[in-house]
């Protein structure tokens, strides 16, 4: 296993298309998924779930994609619908980070939203940690309504975003980064 430092130091997304299995076992999935759940988490709320996309329901969640697109864009050609279909099946596993808040007198809704972009980026740095490449992407349907209804989220759920966890299938390039002096002052 890599030193944590060097890890969050050298960690790079991964394209999903650059991504092929095996996916992470049952032990090294709920690892991953542990680890997504210990993240700061100002009174105990939990204001997130996952949604585990692995084997023939990364398909189904493609058709649900699909469908819906199709039906809000009548003049779509095959080739796009296609394209709509197969978001979910490049990489093995994609977790959906689902995120909600609960009404609380110390916690602000957008406190609990960051509890879960930070629970989605333990996902993704435990995948890496295991060997695995991990993207953490969103994307047009991740914020339609109609595609979050065919995923079974309630009408008060939002998607973070869609993990994709896959063995990599080449070195991925780092890009470039602020420089420190940029995003650095000091009070």
């Amino acid at each position: 296993m890599p030193d944590a430092i060097e890890l969050l130091k050298t960690r790079r997304s991964v394209k999903p298309r650059e991504m092929t299995g095996p996916g992470p076992s049952p032990a090294e999935l709920e690892t991953i998924l542990t680890v997504g759940a210990r993240v700061p988490d100002h009174g105990k709320l939990a204001p997130w779930r996952f949604i585990v996309f692995e084997g023939d329901a990364r398909a189904r969640a493609g058709d649900v994609i699909a469908q819906v697109f199709a039906r809000k864009n009548p003049g779509a050609t095959a080739a796009d619908i296609e394209i709509e279909k197969k978001r979910l099946t490049d990489a093995p596993l994609v977790i959906g980070v689902v995120s909600f808040t609960k009404p609380h007198p110390k916690v602000p809704p957008w406190e609990q939203e960051l509890s879960a972009g930070a629970s989605a980026m333990n996902i993704v740095t435990a995948a890496t940690a295991l060997g695995y490449g991990a993207c953490w992407l969103t994307g047009w349907f991740v914020f339609d309504r109609d595609v979050l209804d065919g995923f079974g989220l309630k009408s008060d759920e939002k998607l973070a975003g869609l993990i994709h966890i896959g063995k990599p299938t080449r070195p991925s390039e780092d890009r470039p980064r602020p420089a420190l002096s940029d995003i650095v002052t000091r009070f």
